[in-house]
């Protein structure tokens, strides 16, 4: 199985509008980050796990031209706001997304002309999916599970993560990681896992949160994602032995 990052930064992207920090001027190309994305791939099978702004260039960049589905994290804007360019996969039919109840009620209400039997032409056309937390099911042939977790401060909003298949699982924009998602997660050797900065911030682990939560999961390999410019892919790397920064296009062969 093949996982590829299509983009592994924060709400902002990297480098962040007028911003002149040392991150964002970096020359690093790790440092430069499209917003969270994965791909995963397996015998001519093609799954996306969230859409971002920057969707479109993203699948030109791994010059993508056929996507047998996608999974949503959550209705998070930098997760789900390029989900018009899916259109280009709806020429044969309706395109199958899945998510929670809750991202699935906000797709009906936001991109309500993508969900209507009546879609005008040029438009996409989804048939929605809604999963149940830790109900294993098959999407394109791969074993996805679904794993609840909770983003935010004041207002809990439910996100999903998903473990694909035994080893590998995808965690992002969590605020902590209960023991029964630890439980769910046993066995998983590579984890991806949202890790903001080094400070902490009610909505997201930071890279000290994330390190413990991976421990507590007892991957074997963790990479940290959807992370912001406040510390450069080399800083990061030298936190942990266990643990790494991942940037756009990296691949990972599971």
């Amino acid at each position: 199985m093949k996982v590829t990052f299509l983009g592994t930064g924060t709400s902002h992207g990297i480098p962040v509008i007028g911003c002149s920090c040392p991150v964002c001027r970096s020359t690093d190309p790790r440092d430069k980050r499209y917003r969270s994305s994965i791909m995963v791939e397996e015998g001519g099978r093609r799954i996306v796990i969230d859409t971002g702004y920057e969707f479109r260039l993203q699948m030109l960049r791994e010059q993508v031209s056929s996507l047998d589905a996608v999974l949503y994290t959550h209705s998070h804007a930098d997760h789900l706001s390029g989900i018009d360019d899916l259109r280009v996969f709806c020429q044969d039919g309706r395109f199958p997304i899945y998510s929670n109840q809750a991202t699935a009620d906000y797709i009906a209400t936001h991109y309500s002309y993508a969900v209507k039997d009546d879609g005008f032409p040029g438009t996409p056309h989804f048939d929605s999916h809604v999963l149940e937390p830790y109900e294993e099911v098959t999407i394109a042939g791969f074993q996805i599970t679904p794993i609840p977790l909770v983003h935010g401060r004041i207002q809990h909003l439910p996100v999903f993560g998903y473990r694909i298949g035994s080893r590998f699982a995808y965690l992002t924009d969590l605020s902590y990681v209960p023991d029964e998602v630890v439980d769910a997660l046993q066995g998983v050797e590579i984890l991806v896992i949202g890790a903001l900065r080094e400070k902490p911030h009610g909505a997201h682990l930071n890279f000290s949160q994330a390190h413990e939560a991976a421990l507590r999961i007892g991957a074997h390999e963790t990479w940290f994602t959807h992370i912001n410019h406040e510390t450069s892919a080399e800083v990061i790397d030298s936190l942990y032995s266990d643990a790494r920064c991942a940037y756009d296009g990296l691949v990972l062969m599971i």
